[in-house]
């Protein structure tokens, strides 16, 4: 898809600035708003780096930077988002709060204003810290963003949170020995997925300090995780990376290149140099998205202003007996808002659902969760979250119409998930081909997944939901049926057959889920149209002054209908 004209994006800015300037409740999404649309056409390529105190951050960059750029020591210590950028010499510029500027030569200063105080506090004088360094890297454009640990305090995950949204390119390091936190699940999803950032890349950090055995459950862990996280990179470039900062921040000091390609670093590099290469050619590829994420987020408070404006508007009504010529006018307004965000949501969920679509998106997922035996891991992780998130969008307006009409609500949207799909592997091709068949034989199986040792047997099934297909010499007609995989002679044969199985068994339960939920969407549609549709009767009374509540909510209307406008000729 060609990206739109710069006239259209620059019309979309515009309305989107006008819109959060009426948003006096929602100072933190003004904010988003304001700082998606100043990067996007920033000329820099951002590279943020975050994750937990302690998962050496600040050591990852100074290995890139190949010196001791900033601060690091065995305790938590950056408390400020330092901005690495190009500069003829190492020198360090910090903005305070008051409009004064100090400027030095090295980076000494930094440990006076961006480390924690003694009470593990941020500085609150300090508005922008800044380190210029002459490396080649950041003479192309490029920028590196050194951010506070999170989970520690509010206002360093508030900065944090807020500092993400300006990157290009996010960098989220993770502690090997720790795998991957609850904490970090949610802000993978809340701070970067929820906000259209999609261009990240996985690093895994302290691997050296554990035992052969452990590293490898770990990768393998981690790669499941980086699956499921469909990051838009440039092709071949993957999103998951080892390096072990303090090893390679040591080797990259020493000179020593074998040390540093055994620490992951030069990996490590080679992709972010294609990463800003791909990106700085076409910035709107990663911006764009941001801008459209956050929109639908404005219109949503929008709506939500004009409903309080309107429920202000009613209240004033009961207080001076207003006609209900005049609240039913204020109904039918509201009415016709909740209708169109029920109809929105309803349709968006819908498109999630068509099968081609949850295709797209999750049978890969499914497919290496069952070969890796995590299946129940990946559908609570990934596919339930993403139902609960999509189902929100939907009964949300149902909720307001009842609380809005005075009406009960109906029952929930629900329906129970698909079992696990099951696969009970056909018989393992044998090494000696001389030697007799024998029931139960166990044979080894060289399988890219790591299943392993397999159990032979003279007829192997793949089972779908309760559903048994035989593996035998009979030819189907059925092309609906998940098709038999006929025993092979080689081990390459074998792992596709087995792989064919895992991609039907995911496709069948994706299909399943399917069905289920558009049933249960299309019921609970029924119910909930008997409230949003419900009809509202005239009657005479006073009529107050409401003009300046009417001006306003005239107001943000006009506002949502042009942004609306807008956003229609960005995605056109």
């Amino acid at each position: 898809m060609e990206p739109p004209d710069q006239s259209v994006i620059e019309n979309l800015l515009d309305h989107l600035r006008a819109t959060v300037g009426l948003l006096y409740a929602q100072t933190g999404l003004r904010q988003d708003v304001l700082n998606v649309c100043d990067r996007l056409t920033h000329s820099t390529f951002r590279i943020a780096v975050f994750g937990p105190f302690n998962y050496g951050k600040s050591t990852l960059l100074n290995a890139l930077l190949g010196e001791r750029t900033l601060p690091i020591d065995l305790i938590p210590t950056t408390g400020a988002a330092i901005a690495v950028r190009y500069g003829a010499e190492l020198q360090t510029r910090i903005r305070l709060s008051d409009g004064s500027e100090i400027q030095e030569t090295g980076t000494e200063v930094l440990k006076r204003f961006a480390i924690l105080d003694d009470n593990r506090r941020m500085r609150d004088d300090v508005a922008a810290v800044e380190v210029f360094c002459p490396h080649p890297f950041l003479q192309t454009g490029v920028e590196l963003l050194d951010l506070p640990g999170t989970n520690d305090r509010e206002a360093q995950d508030a900065l944090v949170r807020d500092q993400l949204l300006t990157a290009d390119l996010v960098v989220q390091v993770l502690d090997g020995r720790k795998l991957m936190t609850l904490g970090e699940r949610e802000n993978l999803r809340d701070w970067l997925l929820d906000r259209g950032i999609e261009t990240v890349v996985f690093v895994v950090n302290f691997l050296n300090l554990m035992e052969p055995d452990d590293q490898q459950q770990v990768s393998r862990r981690m790669r499941f995780v980086a699956e499921s996280f469909r990051s838009k990179l440039p092709a071949g470039i993957s999103n998951l990376y080892r390096v072990d900062a303090l090893p390679a921040l040591r080797a990259r000091l020493k000179g020593d290149i074998a040390a540093a390609q055994t620490a992951g670093l030069p990996a490590f590099e080679t992709a972010l140099q294609a990463i800003a290469q791909f990106h700085q050619e076409q910035p709107l590829q990663t911006r764009l998205p941001r801008l459209l994420a956050i929109a639908p987020q404005v219109q949503q408070a929008l709506y939500q202003q004009i409903e309080s404006v309107t429920a202000e508007i009613n209240a004033k009504v009961h207080s001076t007996s207003e006609t209900l010529d005049q609240k039913v006018q204020i109904k039918q307004k509201a009415q016709k808002l909740i209708k169109q965000g029920f109809s929105s949501s309803l349709s968006a969920v819908q498109d999630w659902l068509a099968l081609p679509n949850l295709l797209n998106q999750y049978q890969f997922g499914a497919t290496t969760a069952l070969q890796q035996f995590e299946f129940k891991d990946w559908e609570s992780a990934v596919l339930k979250p993403d139902w609960v998130a999509k189902k929100k969008s939907v009964v949300e307006w149902v909720y307001k119409a009842c609380d809005f009409f005075d009406r009960p609500r109906p029952a929930d949207l629900w329906f129970a998930f698909p079992e696990e799909p099951e696969v009970i592997l056909p018989d393992s091709p044998q090494s000696d081909a001389n030697a007799p068949r024998q029931k139960g034989d166990v044979a080894p199986v060289a399988i890219a997944t790591g299943l392993g040792w397999v159990l032979g047997g003279p007829i192997g099934a793949a089972v779908f939901g309760g559903a048994s297909y035989l593996i035998n010499q009979t030819n189907q007609t059925d092309v609906n049926q998940p098709q038999p995989v006929r025993p092979s002679n080689s081990v390459e044969d074998y792992t596709t057959q087995l792989n064919q199985l895992y991609e039907n068994a995911a496709k069948d339960y994706l299909s399943r889920f399917s069905s289920l939920a558009l049933i249960a969407l299309q019921q609970y549609g029924i119910a909930a149209n008997a409230v949003i549709e419900m009809a509202i009767a005239p009657e005479s009374a006073p009529v107050p002054d409401l003009s300046h509540q009417r001006h306003q909510l005239s107001l943000l209307q006009s506002r949502l209908d042009n942004l609306n406008q807008a956003l229609n000729l960005v995605r056109s």
